[in-house]
């Protein structure tokens, strides 16, 4: 049982965390959900470098267990780098659930792979911790964080957009010009970031026009001013119906809808997202 919860396991656990790596490296993931992209976004760096630790802590649990099959010092090192490690993901996982709307399936993956080598390793000591793990999950539930939220609770129209992309501030002068009232949401909250990732869009700006029995959705500055124009108003009367609830219209230029790349982008041509 020793060297499969001390050995075995955290091997495991070390190959799971590198194949993800692998994975990003070649612009995929083996997580398929919106929260683990934006799990990624929470971070102050790229989230390659989380991954890198994550796969050296893993090999460093895998060592150390390993050893301590021979040496009973080994085992101290075992038990205080596993312990670590939960409390880092405990950590994570407690935000992320505070700030995504969608959970972390990788990450979740990743801490129940170390919750269930130490329940293995050896319970009481994980009984012992279970106090600690529930402290930091109520300690980060009772600061004022920005939680999941509804950011388009009436009718109206709503501007995703950020604050140093151009072909937003396109969009931003053109309302201010034609007098029409909007609502501006940063693409720095997770919520805007996680509803336009939904449908598959990587990129601002992202307009929202909801009524009553329908919602318009356009990207791309361009479409966005030519709706509001004469030319925009008649094709989109004749496109859209009450049949189809949500109309869709794309426009390829726009900034990239990560945070991690809001430092402006091309006025031409659209920048992928990371």
């Amino acid at each position: 049982m020793k060297f499969i919860s001390r050995v075995l396991l955290p091997l495991l656990l070390f190959a799971y965390i590198a194949v993800e790596t692998y994975a990003k490296l070649h612009h995929t993931s083996i997580c398929g959900t919106t929260g683990c992209e934006l799990a990624g976004e929470l971070l102050r760096f790229n989230s390659l470098y989380l991954n890198y630790f994550g796969a050296a802590g893993a090999l460093f649990i895998t060592l150390f267990g390993w050893l301590s099959l021979r040496r009973k010092i080994f085992e101290t090192l075992f038990f205080i780098t596993l312990y670590a490690a939960i409390a880092f993901e405990s950590i994570m996982i407690s935000y992320q659930l505070l700030a995504n709307p969608e959970p972390c399936i990788f990450c979740l993956g990743v801490y129940g792979g170390l919750l269930l080598i130490a329940l293995l390793s050896r319970w009481r000591y994980l009984l012992y911790a279970l106090p600690a793990i529930a402290a930091l999950f109520v300690s980060m539930g009772a600061l004022a964080l920005t939680a999941n939220r509804s950011i388009m609770t009436e009718d109206g129209t709503y501007l995703i957009a950020s604050k140093t992309c151009p072909h937003c501030k396109n969009v931003k002068n053109y309302f201010a010009k034609s007098a029409i009232d909007y609502t501006n949401i940063s693409i720095k909250d997770a919520n805007a970031r996680f509803f336009i990732k939904q449908l598959g869009i990587h990129t601002i700006p992202v307009l929202v026009i909801k009524e009553k029995n329908h919602t318009t959705i356009l990207k791309g500055d361009q479409r966005i001013i030519a709706y509001f124009d004469n030319e925009g108003k008649k094709e989109t009367a004749t496109e859209s119906d009450d049949t189809n609830p949500v109309g869709i219209y794309n426009q390829e230029e726009g900034c990239s809808a990560s945070i991690l790349q809001d430092t402006g982008c091309s006025e031409t041509s659209e920048v992928p997202l990371q």
